[in-house]
């Protein structure tokens, strides 16, 4: 299984990104998919999930800017940030599965003030 994680980069606040997950080697479609972020010093924390069947939820501090999306026939979830915040900056990884099970490399954002 592979999970490749692209999109980051610097971004002045108030900016938006849009982060892509593309997943191979598993069956896409069957798995609740998630994008979670690292800042330094800080543990991993959930930042937005989608179902297999297409729910979604968000971490309070990400609600109303950020939205995920999964398109099942390219095998890719996305991140849509919007108004971007200092405190958004992390390394944001894109994982597979509800526990999860696997796990993508992690693309770097970076929000400046």
């Amino acid at each position: 299984v592979q999970l490749q994680a692209s999109g980051g980069g610097l971004v002045q606040t108030g900016g938006s990104l849009r982060l892509s997950c593309a997943a191979s080697g598993l069956t896409f479609g069957a798995y609740d998919m998630g994008w979670y972020r690292q800042a330094p010093g800080k543990q991993r924390e959930l930042v937005a999930r989608i179902t297999y069947g297409g729910g979604t939820n968000y971490a309070d501090t990400v609600k109303g800017r950020f939205t995920i999306s999964r398109d099942n026939a390219k095998n890719t979830v996305y991140l849509q940030m919007n108004s971007l915040k200092p405190e958004d900056t992390a390394v944001y990884y894109c994982a597979a599965g509800r526990r999860p099970s696997y796990w993508g490399q992690g693309t770097l954002v970076t929000v400046s003030s």
